[in-house]
């Protein structure tokens, strides 16, 4: 039986290493060695990644990848892509192609608004509060001065901060809803950093105020916390382009816009379907931000609940066919950052921003964007056409032949012999195996 560990965030890494290899795995030597395979010959490089988090042991690759010939607002750029699925930076690529040759993406801001929450209890009389609140709504600016100072010489700071009543969903419960501009930074430190002092100065005021003397007017402060539900820090993705008999190189066919438009109709119908259909949205979105060192998990999230703001959840794109032109779009809420946290302590972070030519947050988000409508345009186009499996076991084929061991002229040989012929675990298999009999 294993025992709990004390004291273990205070192991060298080396005891750290020990401890894990020999309690949980087979082999521990194998386990120690493959571990110091992946570190960082650069002894300074591997220290700054072991201090990311905590307890690391080491480090774990992904590709790093890129797509190229994304035209967006007429500039072109070549997509930086962090991601171990196969298939999605190559569908990505030829989405890229397939709208370059049509005028490229089309990236619009819609909002840059982020959010934060103030989480408190009170029982006492509502209009006391509301009252209260109003008097003294200048003191929370003015006491958080001292955070808000350099963000505001930039250009963005506290934008808004309002008592909301929610007593009618929980007995009791009042929050600040404040809202933020955090410029090129995804902001989470300093919107904590003001709420707390928002919590502080609410908590000094009311504890010093005879209004809330009595047990049942004393203020209980919950939480602080800010959200990732962003509903209002928004950016607009789209593509478009005319309709024609049979489609060329500046249009699409009548035929191939009126299916890719069911597909989308079918995601907005359907929760079964948008939940597979916004997750090859994700595929785009998230490979950019893993890349540029910023929160997929927040973004993943917030884009979700999105999803569901209509009260189902839904796909997060749309389509449209209107006097003879197809129009393929997505707004998608991002609140991402170009600047602090990984972004300039990450070396391939730092790589992927300089790719991207060195990217406002608002840029970024317009990238991301369209990263995301790209990807799910691919999809949709391999599903409403030849069915997703051919081009995704295609990409899968060498993933098949590396877990069967295949030696370099095999691999040639195979990836050649498949090129009109379907791919599968069993039929990839089998070839190798006839190949070596």
């Amino acid at each position: 039986m294993q025992t709990p560990v004390a004291g273990f965030s205070r192991f060298t890494k080396a005891e750290k290493i020990d401890w894990v290899a020999k309690n949980y795995t087979d082999n521990s030597e194998e386990t120690k060695a493959l571990l110091a395979s992946y570190w960082n010959t650069d002894t300074k490089l591997q220290q700054l990644h072991d201090e990311f988090i905590e307890n690391t042991l080491s480090n774990y690759y992904l590709p790093f990848s890129v797509a190229p010939n994304f035209l967006i607002n007429n500039r072109l750029y070549t997509v930086p892509m962090v991601i171990e699925e196969s298939s999605v930076v190559a569908a990505a690529s030829k989405a890229a192609k397939f709208w370059l040759e049509r005028g490229g993406f089309k990236a619009t801001i819609l909002g840059t608004e982020k959010v934060g929450q103030v989480h408190f209890m009170y029982h006492g009389e509502p209009s006391k509060l509301k009252s209260f609140f109003k008097d003294n709504k200048s003191v929370f600016f003015e006491e958080a001065k001292s955070i808000t100072r350099s963000m505001k010489k930039r250009g963005g700071g506290i934008t808004s901060i309002e008592l909301r009543d929610l007593t009618h969903k929980l007995d009791g419960y009042y929050q600040l809803h404040c809202t933020f501009e955090t410029l090129d930074a995804m902001g989470a430190n300093f919107i904590n950093s003001c709420l707390e002092q928002f919590a502080k100065t609410l908590e000094a005021l009311t504890s010093g105020s005879s209004i809330f003397s009595k047990e049942k007017d004393a203020i209980e402060i919950v939480m602080s916390i800010l959200s990732n539900y962003v509903p209002n820090c928004v950016v607009r993705a789209e593509v478009s382009c005319p309709i024609t008999a049979q489609g060329d190189s500046s249009s699409v066919s009548k035929k191939f816009a009126e299916k890719l438009m069911q597909a989308v109709t079918i995601a907005k119908t359907e929760p079964y379907r948008a939940v597979t259909h916004n997750k090859g949205v994700m595929n785009g979105i998230d490979a950019v931000i893993l890349a540029t060192g910023n929160d997929f998990r927040a973004v993943e999230a917030g884009v979700h609940a999105y999803a569901s703001k209509d009260g189902s959840y839904s796909s997060l794109t749309h389509a449209e066919i209107e006097e003879e032109t197809f129009r393929f779009w997505i707004d998608v809420p991002l609140a991402l950052g170009t600047v602090g946290g990984l972004t300039s302590l990450h070396p391939m972070v730092k790589i992927a921003l300089e790719i991207l030519q060195k990217p406002t947050a608002k840029e970024l988000m317009q990238v991301v964007a369209v990263a995301g409508l790209a990807q799910n345009f691919a999809a949709l186009r391999s599903l409403v056409t030849t069915g997703i499996q051919k081009g995704h076991m295609k990409m899968h084929l060498m993933n098949i032949l590396n877990q069967l061991g295949a030696d370099k002229t095999e691999k040639t040989t195979l990836i050649n012999y498949f090129k009109d012929k379907t791919v599968s675990n069993a039929s990839v298999k089998e070839a190798l195996e006839d190949m070596r009999n």
